[in-house]
């Protein structure tokens, strides 16, 4: 191919991408990454308990039999685990305290990735990745975070 094909398709291939990235907003690819993220833990946290505020007995068993995370008592854990995987989700939809929530939701991640789950690091990888363009950039401009004045 000479320099000036490549030149013409190098050109129109740059300009393609300029109206890719207009089109494809960070505001855009923020809300998506929010709402993907808050559906994964909120779905999870569901699973957790009955009616709205009852922590299923199987869940406790889980901790104790399955999670056993060092450190943590697992009547704690299961209920900060339960409680997180309900308020953070929330806060990311409404794009509020967004970077916080994410940060939050993504040590979660590397300890579930750690001490859980070690084989699963291709989907808590993917978790991670939407958590960080999120902690990076913010929530965008419809958001909370954007009405409060929070970056």
């Amino acid at each position: 191919m000479n320099a000036v094909a490549k030149a013409g398709l190098i050109g129109r291939w740059n300009r393609l991408t300029v109206r890719l990235e207009t089109l494809v907003a960070h505001s855009i690819l923020a809300l998506s990454c929010r709402i993907a993220v808050a559906a994964i833990f909120f779905l999870s946290g569901r699973t957790k308990v009955e009616g709205w505020f009852t922590i299923k007995e199987s869940t406790y068993l889980l901790f104790r039999e399955e999670y056993r995370l060092p450190l943590l008592p697992p009547e704690f854990a299961a209920q900060m685990a339960t409680f997180g995987e309900h308020l953070l989700p929330l806060l990311l939809v409404l794009g509020l305290a967004t970077r916080l929530s994410a940060l939050a939701l993504f040590g979660m991640t590397a300890v579930i990735q750690i001490f859980v789950y070690p084989d699963a690091w291709p989907t808590h990888l993917s978790w991670a990745a939407l958590m960080l363009y999120l902690i990076g950039r913010g929530a965008g401009a419809v958001s909370l975070d954007r009405l409060t004045g929070v970056r």
